[in-house]
């Protein structure tokens, strides 16, 4: 049964991520004056100041960890309470809807230099922070239906027994290990990235 609810789970998340990632294309595309003639988003002068600046990993870790880190501890907490799942909900199909504007914006404006300089945005650490991301979904979802679901569809199982503080506590670290580890890579590795591909802006 568990194995169930998690690929429902994972099937519900991947329709939700899909669907605010169509949102955010069509908006950006029925707004084109907007976003792309009068937005600042990707323009020249934004690209200039990105060519010109030069992060250092050290500068960026703090920030990155403060960012990364509040998403997971907020979905955490909020898979503990009984509004998690319309949380997790929002956040999932956010994270679409602003894919789908940023992607649009940059191919609108650039072509197939945008494609590669959003590739060049999230690499290497999409490696680690996509399935880091996709976990804590899944214990999200998985953790909120536990403790929320009628008992008589979780038969069997103790909700609140030591073992499952333990187990999700655990899963819980495993996943905010791989965050940290991305987290490394964004500060450290991907500026590298990010400086060669705008020499072909």
């Amino acid at each position: 049964m568990h194995r169930q609810f998690r690929i429902r789970n994972g099937y519900h998340m991947a329709y939700l991520f899909m669907i605010g990632l169509f949102i955010g294309i069509l908006i950006v595309n029925l707004g084109h004056e907007t976003w792309v003639r009068d937005g600042s988003l990707f323009g020249s002068e934004m690209m200039n100041r990105l060519k010109n600046s030069r992060p250092e990993g050290a500068g960026l870790v703090g920030y990155i960890l403060r960012h990364r880190l509040f998403a997971v501890c907020i979905l955490s907490l909020a898979a503990t309470t009984v509004v998690g799942m319309p949380v997790l909900c929002a956040y999932i199909c956010y994270t679409g809807l602003a894919a789908g504007c940023l992607l649009s914006v940059a191919v609108i404006r650039y072509g197939i230099r945008g494609l590669l300089f959003m590739a060049a945005v999230i690499f290497p650490q999409v490696f680690l922070l996509a399935p880091a991301y996709i976990l804590l979904f899944l214990w999200a979802a998985n953790v909120n239906t536990i403790l929320y679901a009628p008992r008589t569809q979780m038969e069997g199982y103790e909700r609140f027994s030591r073992q499952f503080y333990i187990k999700k506590g655990m899963q819980m670290i495993g996943i905010t290990a791989v965050a940290i580890m991305g987290c490394l890579l964004e500060s450290y590795v991907n500026p590298k990235i990010m400086q060669l591909v705008l020499k072909i802006f």
